[in-house]
């Protein structure tokens, strides 16, 4: 039996489904999920210049870019590296045996609280105390403490993960030297 013989009804280079995919380079539901992108983001668009605003939100996405790509990306990276370099080298040991990787546990929450620091970065600084004062009546003091609170938690719960993974790593290790040792 040979290769073509093997493949589901349908799904042969010569079917309708193959030709598509070798055409386009994905499944047609990509190209549906693509089409459905960029219906709604015209719809976006159209709204945003019917409504007058279509000016500010180039400078805004131009801004994004710049601040983005220029600013933010080597930043982070930068932060990245220097965390990697920081941090013990991962075990040349067989994987079964070799801890979870450090690192992650600290990117993924340390990404989480920077996100929200570049969202609330005005209230959290206080850099926007009268505005914000007087569009809501409210004071924008208790922005930092519960900055600071989440980036607690977060670390907190990844902390948690992390020894997880230890315990769970170190039992399976335990369980496998005792079954190796049953029949050896």
């Amino acid at each position: 039996m040979g290769q073509q013989d093997r493949l589901p009804v349908g799904r042969g280079p010569k079917s309708p489904a193959g030709w598509f995919r070798r055409w386009y380079g994905a499944q047609p539901l990509h190209l549906l999920a693509l089409l459905a992108a960029f219906a709604l983001a015209g719809y976006a668009v159209r709204d945003m210049v019917g409504a007058g605003q279509w000016f500010g939100f180039v400078i805004w996405f131009a801004v994004a870019i710049v601040g983005h790509d220029l600013l933010l990306f080597p930043l982070y990276s930068l932060a990245d590296l220097s965390l990697r370099r920081l941090l013990p080298a991962p075990s040349r040991r067989p994987a079964r045996s070799a801890g979870p990787p450090v690192v992650n546990y600290i990117r993924v929450p340390g990404a989480f609280s920077l996100l929200l620091l570049l969202v609330w970065f005005p209230l959290i600084l206080g850099l926007s105390a009268h505005a914000y004062h007087r569009a809501s009546g409210l004071a924008e003091s208790p922005y930092l403490g519960r900055w600071l609170a989440v980036t607690g938690v977060l670390f907190a719960v990844s902390a948690a993960s992390y020894a997880l993974a230890l315990r769970r790593r170190a039992s399976r290790a335990r369980r496998a030297s005792r079954h190796r040792h049953r029949f050896h």
